[in-house]
């Protein structure tokens, strides 16, 4: 399974819906997301929902913990995948023309 649907499967698990559907998209994902620190952005939402949602707030915060400790980095795998895509043979071109 891929590291976007854990994602958003343990999401769906403390409640949250909208953040699930937002992984599940690869928005939190180290190489699919727009974001520039896709797991800060992470981490920081879950924080937010946790001020919200009292009642799952220590269930959020243990899945925050998760994030922290990189229970949803991308696999080698998926890091091989997206080298391989168009996206990342355009950002190795970039990064050998110094531009």
């Amino acid at each position: 399974m891929h590291t976007k649907d854990m994602l958003a499967e343990a999401l769906r698990g403390v409640g949250l819906a909208d953040m699930a559907e937002r992984a599940a998209s690869g928005h939190y994902h180290d190489y699919l997301s727009p974001l520039a620190m896709p797991e800060m952005q992470l981490i920081n939402d879950l924080a937010e929902a946790a001020g919200r949602h009292h009642g799952s707030s220590d269930r959020i915060m243990a899945l925050r913990s998760r994030v922290m400790m990189g229970d949803f980095d991308a696999t080698t795998e998926e890091s091989d995948e997206w080298a391989a895509s168009p996206e990342g043979q355009a950002a190795f071109r970039r990064l050998m023309d110094g531009s």
